[in-house]
């Protein structure tokens, strides 16, 4: 058999893409910038190359077959290899060029952001990349960054944001900490032990509360606004604090307190400003930060 006439058609995937994302011919279409006849013919004529029906009509809706549902994450891939291959080249173009800079908060900043950088680099040899290190939100609204990585959606209409991933932390101490005031096995002995602080004490103790684990104020020995800080004491000896298991897993004389009984969840937001759609060094950093978050 000749393979190249046998290898479905990338046009007609992406077709199969949109439809199954969308539900509808009309919606995969308006995505697509095509006319749904033209969408119709091509997603048929990726069913007639394979010799199977990829999609069934439930009411208004278009719904997988079990051969659509097993050829997806195929063409899921086929799409995300498309997608880098067309970041990579665009990031080649000698108009990618230019500054931009990332906030994000200081452990990302220091732990995650400067494999990625070079990642970028890499993508884009005339970017020139500022990495600042903070919480503030503010930083995009005065234009002293370009691209967020925020835990919290902002609510300002001038920003885009995009939720890339809800990542999953736990509660960690070091061993020399455990081994010396023991390791707890339900929440009410947690309590009992000492806390580090990132931030606003009393929003801690509300957290901490809402997970049925009864701190108070006083639990909190430690405490520091800079996360990065917060960590290092917590490493010292100092007390429980929680952490995402990205950068938990990498300090080995952190351990993870009732893993499989308690962690936390919180959402790593992707933000710009509405510019994104106009700038293309804005878009590649943008979409070349959310593949790697995603990556991690």
């Amino acid at each position: 058999m000749d393979t190249m006439k046998s290898a479905p058609d990338w046009t007609h995937l992406r077709a199969f893409l949109a439809t199954a994302d969308s539900g509808s011919l009309s919606a995969a279409a308006r995505r697509l910038g095509l006319t749904q006849p033209t969408l119709s013919r091509q997603v048929a004529a990726l069913e007639e190359q394979l010799g199977v029906m990829l999609f069934e009509r439930v009411g208004r809706r278009l719904d997988l077959t079990d051969a659509g549902r097993e050829l997806l994450p195929h063409a899921r891939d086929m799409g995300q290899a498309a997608q880098r291959v067309a970041l990579s080249a665009s990031g080649q173009r000698s108009e990618i060029s230019g500054q931009v800079r990332i906030t994000a908060s200081d452990i990302t900043a220091v732990t995650f952001l400067p494999k990625v950088v070079a990642t970028l680099r890499k993508a884009a040899p005339q970017l020139m990349i500022d990495v600042v290190a903070s919480n503030d939100i503010q930083d995009l609204m005065r234009r002293e960054a370009d691209i967020a990585i925020r835990h919290q959606r902002p609510q300002q209409p001038d920003l885009v944001a995009r939720l890339v991933l809800d990542a999953v932390g736990h509660f960690y101490a070091s061993k020399t900490y455990l081994d010396q005031r023991g390791r707890p096995t339900t929440r009410a002995e947690l309590a009992k032990h000492d806390w580090v602080s990132f931030g606003d004490v009393d929003r801690m103790v509300s957290y901490m509360v809402a997970m049925d684990i009864p701190v108070t104020p006083e639990s909190f020995r430690a405490s520091s606004e800079n996360g990065m800080v917060a960590w290092e004491l917590a490493r010292a000896g100092l007390g429980i604090c929680p952490m995402d298991v990205y950068h938990g897993a990498r300090a080995p004389d952190m351990e993870a307190i009732m893993p499989d009984d308690l962690h936390v969840t919180f959402p790593i937001w992707l933000v710009t400003h509405r510019e994104i759609h106009t700038s293309p060094r804005i878009r590649l950093v943008y979409d070349l930060l959310a593949e790697a978050i995603v990556a991690r």
